[in-house]
């Protein structure tokens, strides 16, 4: 299957190494992979702050990109999610909304891509250590994403999955929420991680580098040992 990887604003910048995982991963569950060099950004931080009309400019230039690919799969099930609602920032019986609308059936966060498109559970990974799963919010919310995540960490090799009742619980990242309001966010990321330290684990996974980036922060003001991990790393390693 021919897969174009929408790598995501965060992913390529502070966590390229998310994305090469998904790349070793895809691969190795038989994907051809390609990596359109014109992307950039799908649009969400203007979205979310209520710029439509800069959100609509960036959306147009996403669509242009991707027109042609096949399938397209996203390391973020924030981005994801923005993709598809990306049909509403266009008007009725325009081009770019039909676009939109076609990208947006063809646009699969990964996880749920391994699983539910591709069938994938055991990629044939190993990772010593004992985790935890954050489901990021518009994974979980908005995407309804949350057993096919848990199932392919079931699979890997030595790794242990330990139950987090905060699982489920906001970061408090929320994107430029987190710049706005850093008090607020960071009270947020607080109460979720009360209980952490106390499971004796060794890394936070997630499928969403925006979501790390606001815990493994804390987690290092905090002087804590515990990482973080996109689900793409821990699938990648051997």
């Amino acid at each position: 299957m021919r897969v174009s990887l929408f790598v995501s604003c965060l992913v390529d910048q502070v966590r390229p190494e998310a994305g090469i995982s998904a790349v070793k991963v895809l691969k190795q569950a038989g994907c051809d992979v390609s990596f359109p060099q014109g992307q950039t950004c799908c649009g969400q931080p203007a979205f979310n702050s209520g710029h439509l009309p800069e959100a609509c400019r960036v959306a147009s230039s996403f669509l242009e990109v991707f027109a042609d690919a096949e399938v397209i799969v996203v390391p973020s099930g924030s981005c994801a999610a923005m993709i598809s609602h990306m049909p509403s920032l266009f008007a009725e019986g325009s081009r770019e909304k039909e676009l939109a609308e076609a990208i947006a059936r063809k646009t699969h966060e990964f996880s749920s891509f391994l699983v539910n498109n591709l069938g994938v559970q055991n990629l044939g990974a190993r990772f010593a250590g004992r985790v935890v799963w954050h489901d990021a919010c518009h994974a979980l919310r908005d995407l309804h994403i949350k057993s096919g995540p848990r199932r392919l960490l079931a699979e890997v090799e030595d790794l242990e999955l330990v139950n987090w009742s905060a699982s489920d619980a906001c970061c408090g990242f929320g994107g430029t929420f987190a710049v706005k309001h850093p008090d607020i966010s960071v009270a947020i990321l607080d109460s979720k991680l009360k209980e952490l330290e106390t499971l004796g684990v060794d890394a936070v996974a997630s499928g969403d580098a925006g979501c790390l980036m606001q815990i493994e922060g804390r987690l290092d003001r905090q002087r804590s040992s515990i990482q973080g991990l996109h689900l793409a790393e821990i699938l990648a390693s051997r």
